[in-house]
C-alpha cells in the first residue's frame, strides 16, 4: 500500500554549486545550496575527488535542518555521464556507479549525483534514483554525423532543466508539451540550447565540447588551432581538459566565474568585462538562430533558464538579437530540484516503473 507521504532527499551537483533539499511529497521542507569557488574546487584535485566535500555539504544541510536522515524513503541525484539512455527514472546500482567513475564521465560534477545518492541510500537501505540524466538522447538521426567517420555529436545537455522548464513554458502557452516547438537556452555554469519539437529534444550543443563559451567552458573552438595546441608540449591531457570544461570562457578571461562580478566591473567601467559579457550573449544568440533553422523556422518561443538567466543584462542583449524569431520567455534559475524529486515520487507512488541501467 503507498504511503500518504514520502520523505525524498534530492542531490543536485553543479559545476560550481551543490544543491540539496528534502521534499515532502512535492513540497520542499529543507532546501540549501553550497556555492564552491575555483579555488575550493582545485584543492580537491578532480571532479571525482570533489565526492567527500559535496557529500559532507549534503549530510550538513540534513543536520542544519534538524532531518533525521533514517527518515528519508529514497535519494535522488542529477545524473552524469553515462550511456546514452531514454528519457525516465532510473535506479542507482553498482554498474551506474562504475561507469559514473570513468574518466569519460568524471569530467562533470553531474557524475557526483548518483554517485552521493547511492552511497546515502546504501547507508539508509533505501533506494536511490537519477531522473532524466544528461545523457538522454532524441537527437535526429540528421544532428548527429560530424564529416569524421566514427566521430558523432552526443546528447550530453542540461536534459532535466530544460525538460521540465519546456513544460512550465508550454502550460503558459496553454499548450500540453507535446504540441509546442521550443528552443530552450539553460544558461549557467554549463550552456546548452536545445530544439524541443512535440515532445523530443531533436538537436542540441554538447554541453562540454560545443555551443557557446560560459563563465568556465570554452564551447565550440576552431579546430585546428586546438591541434596545434595539442602539439605544443605546454599542455598535458588532463590539462587541455581542464582549460576546456573547467578554466575558460569568462574564467580564462575575467579570472571569475560569477556573473555578479563581472557585472560589478562593467559598472565600474570595464569595457573589456562588458565585452566578454556581450560576447557571451551574442554567442547563445548565434545558437539559437541555428536551432531556429533546426526547427524550421516555426518555433513557438524561445525560453531562457538557468542561473545566468537572472541577470536581465545578459538576457536582455539576447533578447535584443533573437526576439523577432519568436516570443522570449525568461524562467530564472531552474526547477531541477522539484523535477528531481518528482521523478522519485512517481516511482514511489507506483505511478511509474524505474527503468533498469
Amino acid at each position: 500500500m503507498p504511503k500518504d507521504c514520502y520523505r525524498i532527499l534530492a542531490v543536485n551537483p553543479g559545476s560550481t554549486s551543490t544543491k540539496a533539499a528534502v521534499y515532502e511529497n512535492d513540497s520542499p521542507v529543507a532546501e540549501d545550496i553550497a556555492r564552491h569557488g575555483r579555488q575550493e574546487l582545485d584543492e580537491s584535485g578532480s571532479i571525482l575527488g570533489q565526492l567527500p566535500m559535496r557529500k559532507r555539504v549534503v549530510m550538513d544541510m540534513l543536520e542544519m535542518a534538524g532531518i533525521d536522515p533514517s527518515t528519508l524513503d529514497a535519494v535522488v541525484g542529477r545524473g552524469g555521464l553515462v550511456d546514452p539512455i531514454d528519457s525516465g527514472v532510473y535506479i542507482v546500482g553498482e554498474r551506474m556507479v562504475g561507469d559514473l567513475g570513468r574518466s569519460a564521465a568524471a569530467v562533470h560534477a553531474s557524475a557526483l549525483g548518483g554517485i552521493i545518492a547511492y552511497e546515502i541510500a546504501r547507508e539508509l537501505d533505501i533506494p536511490a534514483y537519477v531522473v532524466d540524466p544528461i545523457v538522454v538522447d532524441e537527437m535526429d538521426p540528421y544532428a548527429k554525423l560530424t564529416g569524421i567517420p566514427g566521430i558523432e555529436r552526443r546528447s550530453v545537455f542540461h536534459a532535466l532543466n530544460q525538460k521540465a522548464i519546456a513544460r512550465r513554458c508550454a502550460h503558459h502557452l496553454g499548450e500540453p508539451y507535446e504540441n509546442c516547438r521550443l528552443i530552450v537556452a539553460h544558461l549557467g555554469g554549463g550552456i546548452t540550447v536545445g530544439a524541443h519539437r512535440y515532445g523530443r529534444v531533436i538537436d542540441v550543443n554538447d554541453a562540454l565540447s560545443e555551443g557557446p563559451f560560459t563563465p568556465e567552458r570554452t564551447g565550440a573552438v576552431p579546430v585546428l588551432p586546438l591541434i596545434d595546441l595539442c602539439f605544443t608540449g605546454a599542455y598535458t591531457r588532463e590539462e587541455l581538459v581542464d582549460l576546456v570544461t573547467k578554466k575558460g570562457g569568462v574564467t580564462a578571461y575575467l579570472g571569475t566565474n560569477d556573473l555578479r562580478k563581472v557585472e560589478k566591473l562593467i559598472k565600474e567601467g570595464d569595457d573589456y568585462a562588458a565585452l566578454v559579457l556581450e560576447s557571451m550573449a551574442y554567442q547563445v544568440s548565434k545558437e539559437i538562430g541555428a536551432m531556429s533553422a533546426v526547427l524550421e523556422g516555426r518555433v513557438d518561443a524561445i525560453v531562457l533558464t538557468g542561473g545566468l538567466a537572472y541577470s536581465t543584462r545578459f538576457t536582455g542583449a539576447i533578447k535584443q538579437r533573437v526576439g523577432l524569431i519568436a516570443p522570449v520567455k525568461v524562467f530564472p534559475g531552474e526547477d531541477e530540484m522539484l523535477a528531481l524529486a518528482a521523478g522519485a515520487l512517481r516511482v514511489l507512488r507506483g505511478e511509474e516503473s524505474a527503468l533498469e541501467y
